[in-house]
Formats: C-alpha cells, sequence, structure tokens
C-alpha cells in the first residue's frame, strides 16, 4: 500500500518522513568495503576519517545476486527483487523465452520511492552512470512540471527536458561526456550531484556509479585509492552543502582468477551438455549486461532451466564440481534470497569466493580482459559499507541491515535538520 501525510509517504509498506534538508543516497558500484578502510589509512579520504569517527559506519548485506539492477532497485525500493521483480542485469524472460537484459520498466513490479515522494510534491534528482538503470529509476517520474532529473553520464550530451527533466545536461552542468569504461564515468556522477544540489536543490537525490575501477583494481592498489580519494572530495563538497548522505554499494568485488592470472572458470553449460547431452538444459547468467569488457560476462551467480533433463540428477552433476559454494532449487533460492521464484530458473548455482560462472567457453569474449579478473554475483560479495554523515543511534549491523535500508534511515536523518 502506498500513501501519503502531511508528516511522509508509505511505499511498498515501509514509511519515510519528508527530508527539511536533501536525502541523499550514493551507491558505489562494487564497493568492497576493505576499499574506503585502505584509503582511509592511506590518508586519502580525510571527510570519510571524520564520518567514521563522528558519524555512523556500519556494514550491510546486499541482495543476491550480488548484481547491479537487482541491488540498485532494492535501494530505489526499499524492498528485496520478491517484492520489485529485478533479481539480474539478464534474464530468461518467461512470457518470450528470449534472453533479455532486465533493464525495461515492464519488468518492475512496485513504484520507486522516487515516483512516491515526486508524486507527494518533492523534488527528485537522480544521476547514474550507467544509461542501462536510467529507464528503471527514473520510471513513473513526470520531467516537464520541473521538479524530476534523471539521466545517466554516459549519455549525458543527449538528454532532453521531456525525457530526462534537463537539456543537454553535459552543457548545462559543463561535465565532458566521458569513456564509458573509465573512472570519470563516476566522476562526473558526483560533480553533477554537486552542481543539481547547488542549483536544482532536490529533496531525494540518488547517484549511482559504474564499477569499472573496482572491476581492474583491488583495494589499496593505486588506481583504487586514486577513485576513492577522488570521491572524498565530492562527499566534502556534498556534505559541506548541509546534506544527510548515506553511502553504500550494491555489491562487494573479489579477485576471481588463478596464480597465473587466467580466469578461474566454471562453463557450466559445457559440463551439463557433456553429461545431458546439448538443449537438455540451458543456462542464464544474470550478470550479462552491455558492458562486458571489464567481467566478460563472468560472474559467481547463474541460473540453469531444465529443458528435458532431469533436475535431480543435475544437481548431482552440479555437486561433483569443485567451485560450487550453492546448488539450490527454484523454491530454496526464492525463500533463502527473497526472489520470484518465475524469473530464475529452476536452478540456482553460487560458486566459490574466487571462482566464476560462464556458458559455454566459445561463448565469453575474454580478450579486453587487460588485468586478472574481478568480478561479483556470489555471497562473497554481499558485504557493502552503510555510511551516514549523521550519527544514528541502535542501528544494526549486517546481516539485519540491508543496502535497500538506505532511505529509511536518510530520510529520517535529513528529518531532524
Amino acid at each position: 500500500m502506498n500513501k501519503m501525510s502531511p508528516n511522509g509517504i508509505t511505499v511498498n509498506d515501509r514509511s519515510y518522513p519528508f527530508p527539511k534538508t536533501t536525502a541523499v543516497a550514493i551507491c558505489l558500484d562494487g564497493c568492497e568495503p576493505a576499499y574506503i578502510d585502505a584509503a582511509i589509512e592511506a590518508g586519502l579520504m580525510p571527510t570519510m576519517k571524520r564520518i567514521r569517527e563522528k558519524g555512523t559506519f556500519h556494514k550491510a548485506h546486499c541482495v543476491i545476486p550480488s548484481f547491479t539492477n537487482p541491488n540498485n532497485m532494492s535501494i530505489a525500493t526499499g524492498r528485496p527483487p520478491a517484492v520489485h521483480g529485478i533479481c539480474g542485469n539478464f534474464l530468461l524472460d518467461p512470457e518470450t523465452g528470449e534472453e533479455v537484459m532486465m533493464n525495461d520498466p515492464k519488468f518492475l513490479r512496485v513504484p520507486t520511492l522516487f515516483k512516491t515522494y515526486y508524486d507527494a510534491g518533492c523534488r527528485i534528482a537522480i544521476v547514474t552512470a550507467k544509461d542501462k538503470l536510467r529507464a528503471l529509476l527514473g520510471n513513473g517520474l513526470k520531467f516537464d512540471e520541473g521538479r524530476a532529473v534523471c539521466f545517466s553520464t554516459e549519455k549525458s550530451d543527449t538528454t532532453t527536458m521531456e525525457e530526462h527533466g534537463i537539456e543537454n545536461a553535459s552543457d548545462m552542468l559543463g561535465i565532458p561526456v566521458p569513456s564509458v569504461y573509465s573512472a570519470e564515468l563516476s566522476e562526473y556522477v558526483f560533480d553533477a550531484g554537486v552542481k543539481l544540489l547547488k542549483s536544482f536543490k532536490p529533496d531525494i537525490m540518488y547517484l549511482t556509479t559504474t564499477d569499472y575501477v573496482q572491476h581492474k583494481s583491488a583495494p589499496g592498489e593505486k588506481d583504487a585509492n586514486a577513485f576513492y580519494a577522488m570521491f572524498d572530495k565530492y562527499l566534502t563538497e556534498l556534505d559541506a552543502l548541509g546534506a544527510a548522505i548515506i553511502i553504500t554499494g550494491d555489491h562487494g568485488m573479489q579477485a576471481k582468477h588463478k596464480a597465473d592470472g587466467t580466469p578461474d572458470v566454471i562453463y557450466l553449460q559445457d559440463e551439463l551438455d557433456k553429461e545431458f547431452g546439448e538443449g537438455a538444459t540451458r543456462v542464464i547468467l544474470p550478470i550479462t549486461d552491455p558492458y562486458v569488457v571489464h567481467h566478460g560476462a563472468l560472474g559467481s551467480f547463474a541460473t540453469a532451466y531444465m529443458k528435458g533433463a532431469d533436475r535431480d540428477a543435475v544437481i548431482a552433476k552440479l555437486k561433483t564440481l569443485e567451485g560450487m559454494e550453492a546448488i539450490l532449487t527454484k523454491e530454496e533460492a526464492a525463500e533463502r534470497f527473497e526472489l520470484p521464484p518465475e524469473r530464475i530458473g529452476d536452478l540456482v548455482i553460487i560458486s566459490t569466493t574466487h571462482k566464476v560462472l560462464g556458458t559455454s567457453a566459445d561463448r565469453h569474449d575474454l580478450t579486453a580482459l587487460d588485468v586478472p579478473l574481478r568480478s561479483h554475483g556470489g555471497l562473497s560479495e554481499q558485504t557493502v559499507p552503510f555510511i551516514l554523515n549523521r550519527a544514528v543511534k541502535n542501528l544494526p549491523n549486517a546481516p539485519e541491515l540491508r543496502n535497500f535500508d538506505a532511505y529509511f534511515y536518510v530520510t529520517r536523518a535529513a528529518a531532524k535538520v
């Protein structure tokens, strides 16, 4: 039930107050908590260090699969995938049988916090690095009334008032169009956030980045530290403007390679085809998205559909493979991870920390991987930061605390100002 009152809104059975200052949620894509710890210890994040000492510095769990789309939409709706319906970046559409990207708003089952706050009269600003999220995050907003902005830095030079609430965001905000495979794709999200906070003055803001750097660099490495030092500079500006800010992540990140630097892959479709014959099963990789250069569509979560093979026999075969952390039936996975069962296949397969799951070796182009593979999707990437620039008493920690609790806490912090 969604409703409004003089004091706030209720959406997807959770209540949120109207903020008195801007409530900003920042989703750092791929942010294993160790990245922030390493950058603080290196003296590169003075504002974050101050927040650790005087604000709220916790850890939370993201939703499984630990991929971008399901977690961003959980943050945007305040609920798990079983409620909002987005359970991967990619799925086998149960209505058509086609493999498709899960970035169409038709897959979203409930309204976002942004739409509900907008309908209550609030001003909304959303900036995403990846354009694949824009339509989902902006679903239900009206851009011709001057109270909503939603665009991606990936395509910031093509925005229009009718579709994004801002005409040519690159020119309007003075941000160049970055390469989609660059740290700047995320930096311009922060830059735009600061400028919109000053000029547009939203009540609710959402800034979400790309994990290009995290796929390339481990915590404490030069490029990773440079990224978090850059973020701290913009965090300083947002904090100085009086916003209530929460920082979390959509998932963590782990090394997924062998000692020689080659990806440590279990090619599930190849294994199942050898055992049961071609066409008896169909493996789907929900990590798949348009940005495969840095991960080769390899993650630690897969689903499998039975097309003639016996499910119990497939489970028995998978259990013989080294590197399996969990092999769950559709029903078990839906209950454990709060997923919509009709969208996840007959089996859910999760690999161990340093292994990834593929389909067939000939379907993965790994030539663009210029550094040892780092990826996500499994239980080992479930822990993310949960940091507020305001002190919050009696806040739980992971696993009770979830990344999709972000607006529940940051709007309350913003309402006390």
